[in-house]
């Protein structure tokens, strides 16, 4: 454990030097509210802070809801059957072998409830896959194990490291954001149109943050893209969430939503460090 931590201390300070914006990032953290993160016995999701979230999770709902009601049909049917006609109740068991409108209706009723279905689900998909144009771009990329990001149109970069428990509150965190919190930080005004170009420098990467409904997989020599536009300022968290050998768990992502105003000061002080 001690080796892991002084490891990545190294990863962290390699991070600084590189990228010369950690206490950039750090001035930002100061009066941002933590919303979107894991909460321990937590079983629903983190508070939506996009339209895409809001969808995503509206159409969750819904499945649920279909799901539920054709679980319960088909185990109140079964237990039906069961008691109705078993042995005890129908000793000479029925010895015909079609019963047509019983197989239209069971063939009928699925592809409708899919139709259905799919007439709600395609356009949150088209929503999520057909890109705007961007206020900004950020470029990122993901190492073994940590992540690289610049912002296309600014001439800035930077890479992203996991805090150490040591290091956490000299950045503004508590101990509840170990294996969550970085060193530098995607920054974001709120309400712009961000489009991420999503790579990988080395193995498949994922890049996600639950509470903005977006996960994008970051394949070497491919360059896909995700968009999102925050709605509430605040700190969101997320991890890689693609295998990717043996760091993989340490390798998180930290998204500050500000406003314009504070985008605006930590752009110009970046660029001056940079």
């Amino acid at each position: 454990m001690r080796l892991k931590t002084f490891a990545t201390s190294l990863w962290a300070t390699a991070g600084l030097i590189m990228a010369g914006s950690s206490v950039i990032a750090q001035d930002v953290n100061q009066t941002l509210e933590i919303v979107g993160q894991p909460l321990p016995n937590g079983t629903g999701f983190q508070p939506a802070a996009t339209e895409i979230a809001r969808n995503v999770y509206w159409l969750d709902g819904m499945l649920l809801v279909i799901i539920t009601a054709i679980t319960l049909f088909v185990t109140g049917l079964l237990a039906w059957v069961a008691i109705r006609y078993n042995q005890k109740r129908q000793p000479n068991p029925a010895t015909f072998t079609h019963h047509s409108p019983l197989e239209i209706a069971w063939t009928v009723v699925p592809v409708i409830i899919l139709v259905f279905i799919g007439a709600f689900s395609l356009p949150v998909l088209f929503n999520q896959q057909e890109i705007p144009e961007a206020d900004i771009t950020i470029k990122v990329t993901g190492y073994q194990w940590y992540w690289g990001y610049e912002y296309v149109d600014e001439g800035v970069s930077f890479e992203s490291f996991l805090l150490a428990r040591d290091e956490l509150e000299d950045f503004g965190y508590s101990q509840n954001q170990y294996l969550l919190a970085t060193d530098t930080s995607v920054v974001v005004p709120v309400g712009a149109t961000i489009v991420m170009q999503v790579t990988g420098a080395d193995v498949i990467h994922s890049w996600t943050i639950p509470a903005f409904g977006v996960k994008q997989d970051a394949v070497p020599g491919r360059l896909a893209q995700l968009w999102f536009a925050a709605e509430r300022e605040g700190i969101y968290f997320g991890q890689c969430s693609e295998l990717c050998g043996k760091d993989h768990a340490y390798m998180p992502i930290t998204v500050k939503v500000v406003s314009q105003e504070t985008y605006d000061q930590w752009l110009a002080e970046a660029k001056g460090t940079s």
